[in-house]
């Protein structure tokens, strides 16, 4: 047999043959319905029909439903303080003996930038400043810059806060405690093994509607995430090379429809290919560039920008944000006016986080044997917002005092630009504004090489049946697919469009991620608790019996070993 007929015959076996084909025909549909879609006149603009059809149901969807996606938000973050406080945090995953694979250290950083993606990049420089310019609902009319500037910022937390992060702890806890504590596979319909039983997840109809759940989310959400780096990488060439602003021009070169699908879906295929090679030497060493490149630009901006106005502000915003979360986390807008702003902006990211759940749950269960639900839990919300709120406070408030002082036309930028361009003027007129818009440039594809690998690491994951290392022909199938459809997105309707998908496709993971709430409080609720009496009577108190069983005396699954 040839080598090249081993790698079809290993594709082949490892599919999971309904979810893999509904994940593509999916994925395939969505291109032909661009290809076959007719152009209609809406409000005096022609657009594509698909881009109508995705605009309408967004805005049924938000109209709606924005209860749903706030309130499983809200309970979410709930449930992840309960872990991190109470008493189930104590649960070690893969029992007593089992020591974590990774240090602290990369350990955050994998978790950090497969979580995060590319959205970080893309936003950090992007949000405040828009909001500045066209305001919030914490600002009213005639409001002052200061108070913008405040409301830009403590909104840009809320978006990127604990919230942003608790959604992929309620997959990644419950999948990481039933394969390494119960032998059950790394897919996302472990979450119903407190409601089907782990022998039942490989051939339940049940479990395998839920995974095909998970590919659609996940398809939604992995092309929001390389759309708007795709976007960002073509603003920059088009900003700092092009004549014709907002016609994608590079080197002279203006790129049509068909020319930014085929750099979009070209770059996420080269980046793909280049580093299919697992978890420690793909997305490990990529996720630790893309940490030291990300830190060593915060820092240059904080201390070459203005810092004392920025922690000035920036204090300030995180008192009110903290002050007025709940307040936030409920608002809809209905009555106000601003229905339209909580829809496009606070149900957007909270779908978008939904569709990214179940490859980033299944990503931190798989990297998390050996810690503690508290240590996951601390790690997956805690510490990552922690780093996530500094550079939005940098980049935000250098962003908006370089504006409102004259020093920087960013807002200008993106009127001619769009919002994707919004880093590179912030950068390029800080001191050292060349070096530190070449670090920003380098920022924007390592984070697109973490996204395109992680991504189609993840989706290709979910359409095995839990396979932690799946074959090149199915990640490439995936980088393909994942990179038309981004594309697609972006030429039909740009940053909406992608807002749109999002939306569309992370509400049905979110009624998965509430089961999962309600299995893992099933399941520690009956388990936790009973203490371990010893031969000579003596009582561990920090011992718990798991499934029936010391945790300290059950080996960890042999299938659900880490690479």
């Amino acid at each position: 047999m040839s080598q090249s007929q081993g790698k079809f015959e290993e594709f082949f076996d490892e599919i999971d043959p309904l979810i893999f084909w509904s994940g593509v025909g999916v994925a395939v549909a969505f291109i032909v319905a661009y290809v076959v879609s007719p152009t209609v006149t809406v409000n005096g603009t022609e657009t594509k029909l698909l881009a109508k059809v995705i605009t309408d149901a967004n805005d049924w969807l938000w109209s709606n439903l924005a209860w749903f996606y706030l309130w499983a938000m809200l309970i979410f973050v709930g449930f992840t303080a309960f872990l991190i406080f109470g008493p189930w945090g104590k649960i070690k995953l893969g029992g007593e003996d089992v020591e974590p694979k990774h240090s602290f250290m990369t350990y955050f950083a994998m978790f950090f930038s497969a979580g995060i993606a590319a959205g970080i990049v893309f936003w950090g420089p992007a949000e405040a400043i828009y909001h500045f310019g066209n305001g919030t609902p914490l600002t009213g009319e005639g409001a002052s810059a200061q108070a913008k500037m405040l409301g830009s910022l403590q909104y840009t937390f809320f978006h990127w806060g604990i919230s942003a992060w608790s959604a992929y702890l309620v997959v990644g806890v419950p999948i990481a405690y039933f394969a390494y504590n119960e032998g059950a596979p790394f897919r996302f319909s472990t979450l119903l093994a407190p409601i089907i039983g782990v022998d039942s997840i490989e051939d339940s109809n049940w479990a395998k509607l839920v995974d095909v759940v998970a590919v659609f989310g996940t398809m939604g959400g992995i092309a929001t995430s390389l759309g708007f780096i795709g976007q960002q990488l073509l603003a920059g060439m088009d900003y700092k090379f092009g004549a014709v602003p907002g016609k994608v021009d590079v080197l002279g070169v203006v790129l049509g429809d068909l020319g930014i699908i085929a750099v979009i879906t070209g770059v996420t295929v080269i980046f793909t290919l280049s580093v299919v090679s697992g978890v420690e030497r793909g997305i490990k060493r990529l996720s630790q560039l893309n940490v030291l490149v990300f830190l060593a630009l915060g820092v240059v901006v904080f201390l070459v920008g203005a810092p004392f106005f920025v922690l000035n502000l920036g204090t300030q915003a995180v008192g009110t944000y903290l002050q007025e979360f709940v307040s936030m986390s409920m608002f809809t807008g209905t009555g106000s006016g601003d229905a339209g702003f909580v829809g496009a902006w606070t149900v957007f990211y909270w779908a978008w986080w939904f569709s990214w759940a179940p490859f980033s749950g299944i990503f931190l269960a798989k990297i998390s044997k050996g810690r503690t639900i508290r240590e996951v839990t601390f790690v997956g919300v805690i510490a990552t917002t922690l780093a996530t709120v500094p550079w939005f406070m940098i980049v935000g408030g250098t962003s908006m005092r370089l504006q409102n002082s004259g020093a920087a036309d960013i807002l200008g930028a993106i009127n001619e630009y769009g919002i994707a361009v919004s880093g590179y003027p912030l950068f390029g007129a800080l001191p050292g504004g060349a070096l530190l818009s070449a670090l920003f440039f380098l920022l924007v594809i390592t984070f697109f090489v973490t996204s395109a690998d992680s991504s189609t690491l993840g989706i290709a994951m979910l359409t095995t049946g839990g396979e932690e290392d799946p074959s090149e022909i199915n990640r490439l199938v995936w980088g393909v697919l994942q990179g038309l459809v981004a594309s697609i997105l972006v030429v039909i309707g740009g940053t909406q469009a992608l807002q749109n998908a999002a939306i569309i496709t992370g509400g049905p993971v979110a009624l998965v991620g509430l089961v999962a709430v309600y299995g893992m409080i099933k399941t520690f609720s009956s388990e936790h608790g009973r203490v371990l009496v010893q031969e000579d009577a003596a009582v561990r108190g920090d011992d718990m019996l798991i499934g029936g069983r010391s945790s300290t005396s059950r080996d960890a699954p042999t299938g659900a070993e880490e690479d």
